[in-house]
């Protein structure tokens, strides 16, 4: 190496961003493996870089000592006087070795050296950019496709969509251009590893705050959204001024902002709700667009009982349970819906039990020996038929209230009339 190699890898610093004494430093434990291993030589030695010319000298490391015993580590006093004069025994003494032809093996080195430092100081510079970005939206155009994943060109990086992040309904085309979200960014020993979703809620999230400015600006928030990707999505709302329609807003005028986000889901469903504080109106709200008679509700299990007109039940449970469920996981209450008529037969014990009132939590008492006794006996008369008990959770008699009722469901309209989701206290 020379002068002008410094000089050359001085601009290449500034230009690439790196830090010279890093590649220095790495360039000289190079070279000392280099020097080791080529020239058989396991002697503990140092490298000595001059940082203005380039020159390079290899140097072996002795230990001053009275009487040798390790002659690749240890040198003799006396031997250790006839180097410098003033060497006194624990010094260590520096004996040059470089080889004559050894600068080229360190240009060679060197030149490695600094492309390594490149690839990764551009791996941690794209590895820091798209960490930043983490759960935001990004538009990418897709490359192809294997039976996995979907590979995606970021222009700087390429990012991939496992088949869980993958909606089954989308039509994925090379060279088409698709909205994702930054669903992870793992760092590697190569590139960046960037994990994208298609279907996330969090890209509902993401791609209302593009469309509706009152989103970004803190007017209107987002509550709460429960998304079957590629099939419907319920979001609700709630608007931060009492002169702005949150729901309306998002919807936009004739539709276009709502539609505009559809139109990228590949026609996905989706339900804009007004959030209300009152868990009744709340839950209504979120089984549109079925009209409801009554919400009564337990609030400490947060288990409810909605009761819809005949006409209305198949509405409120929706295609394959899919309404109800929606709704439930938008408002984190179990609902239970049931038609007026059925309604009309339950006892109080079966609204009791479908709310979860009956649980009883046991006191906090000490048993007496009749007591054991009795509940001894108890169980031996119960011993056998437990196993026949048909008494269900209130998720599994959800769930068999609309497998009942789906045989004989419809298709129903698909958006909202902004009016039927607006529920006045």
């Amino acid at each position: 190496m020379n002068n002008d190699f410094m000089l050359a890898l001085d601009e290449l610093c500034k230009e690439k961003g790196l830090d010279k004494a890093t590649i220095l430093d790495a360039l000289k434990k190079a070279l000392i493996k280099s020097y080791q291993k080529n020239y058989d030589n396991q002697e503990n030695v140092d490298v000595i870089i001059d940082e203005e010319s380039g020159k390079i000298e290899v140097f072996a490391l002795k230990n001053v000592v009275e009487e040798v015993e390790d002659s690749i580590s240890e040198i003799s006093i006396k031997d250790a006087k006839k180097v410098n004069s003033t060497y006194d025994l624990g010094d260590v003494v520096r004996i040059e070795l470089t080889p004559k032809n050894f600068g080229r093996v360190a240009a060679q080195t060197a030149r490695n050296i600094v492309i390594q430092k490149i690839r990764d100081a551009q791996r941690d510079s794209l590895y820091g950019e798209y960490i930043e970005r983490s759960n935001e939206m990004i538009t990418g155009l897709i490359q192809r496709a294997d039976n996995y994943n979907l590979y995606v060109n970021l222009d700087k990086i390429e990012g991939v969509v496992p088949l869980k992040e993958q909606v089954p309904t989308e039509n994925y085309a090379p060279n088409e251009r698709m909205k994702f979200l930054i669903k992870e960014v793992r760092n590697s020993s190569k590139d960046p590893q960037i994990i994208l979703s298609r279907s996330s809620q969090d890209l509902i999230t993401r791609l209302f705050e593009l469309e509706v400015p009152e989103i970004t600006e803190g007017v209107i928030e987002i509550y709460s959204i429960a998304r079957e990707a590629g099939s419907r999505t319920k979001m609700a709302v709630f608007s931060n001024d009492e002169t702005i329609d949150a729901v309306g807003a998002c919807i936009g005028f004739k539709g276009a902002r709502v539609n505009s986000i559809v139109e990228e889901l590949q026609g996905e469903k989706i339900d804009i709700i007004n959030f209300d504080k009152d868990i009744k109106v709340f839950i209504s709200n979120a089984l549109s667009p079925a009209d409801i008679i009554d919400v009564i509700v337990n609030e400490k299990n947060k288990q409810s009982l909605v009761v819809v007109s005949s006409d209305q039940l198949s509405l409120a449970i929706g295609k394959e349970g899919q309404n109800a469920r929606l709704a439930a996981r938008l408002t984190g209450w179990k609902i239970d819906i049931k038609s007026k008529e059925e309604f009309d037969t339950l006892s109080q014990d079966d609204i009791d039990e479908i709310l979860g009132l009956n649980e009883v939590e046991d006191p906090d008492i000490e048993e007496s020996e009749d007591d054991e006794e009795i509940l001894d006996i108890i169980d031996e008369e119960s011993e056998g038929t437990s196993e026949s008990s048909n008494m269900v959770d209130d998720e599994e008699s959800l769930e068999e209230d609309e497998t009942l009722e789906e045989e004989s469901e419809e298709d129903y309209i698909e958006k909202i009339d902004s009016e039927d989701d607006i529920h006045e206290d």
